[in-house]
């Protein structure tokens, strides 16, 4: 019996006999769209290669696993030496080289050497993180005896805050009054004189180039100073 689907994939071309009344229906082929395949992910192509290092427990050449990783463990040709490379970058698979050529193993007994050494590393720092969390414990303990909230306790910090907010308010009031101190008015003097004598240094710079400037160019005195802005009553500071 023709069900439904099969009906829908067939093409209905019909044609009579030249004196028959029979329907010839003549299908067309049935064509199916292959499923794509999903390829492996980079951790599935480093765990399939190490599985077939531990199942030989052979040493290979480069060649030689690009001819054999794809067979046995679905990894393509063209990403053998990458998986390969980041195995040796991980200290998974040793690698050395003879000669010319390079030769890679992995056997199972370094790997569970490096575990061994790991889980020993782990343990060893989970208790050296235990022993310090111990230690903070006592240390946590020690340094709430005598803490206790009390109404003493209270009362002292309250009073304690109080005294901190009248240091404040005295230091604001001797910052007012600083400019009266004596050792503050004698730097303030000391400031002054400098800056007089740098100024007067300058003054006669000014003049001596207002002199050279005459001989040299025969410029007048007014067109210097009305040129480079120097004021009329321009003179030193007494």
């Amino acid at each position: 019996m023709l069900t439904p689907d099969i009906l829908g994939n067939l093409v209905r071309k019909a044609s009579y006999s030249n004196g028959g009344d029979f329907l010839i229906l003549k299908p067309s082929p049935i064509t199916s769209t292959p499923s794509k395949k999903r390829g492996l992910s980079a951790d599935e192509k480093r765990s399939r290669m190490m599985e077939l290092f531990f199942e030989t427990k052979d040493v290979f050449q480069l060649k030689d696993l690009e001819k054999l990783a794809p067979k046995e463990k679905g990894i393509t040709a063209m990403s053998v030496k990458e998986v390969l490379q980041s195995l040796v970058d991980d200290s998974m698979v040793d690698c050395e080289r003879i000669g010319t050529s390079n030769y890679y193993w992995a056997f199972p007994s370094k790997a569970l050497h490096a575990r061994r050494r790991k889980l020993e590393a782990l343990n060893s720092q989970l208790s050296e993180g235990s022993q310090k969390h111990a230690d903070l414990q006592k240390s946590l303990e020690k340094a709430r005896v005598g803490r206790q909230e009390t109404e003493e306790r209270a009362m002292l910090a309250k009073e304690l805050s109080s005294f901190q907010d009248q240091r404040e308010q005295l230091k604001a009031e001797v910052e007012k009054y600083r400019e009266c101190d004596p050792q503050v008015v004698e730097e303030i003097r000391q400031a002054n004189i400098v800056a007089k004598e740098a100024a007067n240094r300058w003054t006669d710079n000014i003049f001596a180039i207002k002199s050279w400037a005459k001989r040299k160019f025969g410029f007048e005195e007014s067109k210097i100073d009305k040129n480079f802005g120097i004021p009329e009553d321009f003179d030193y500071i007494d």
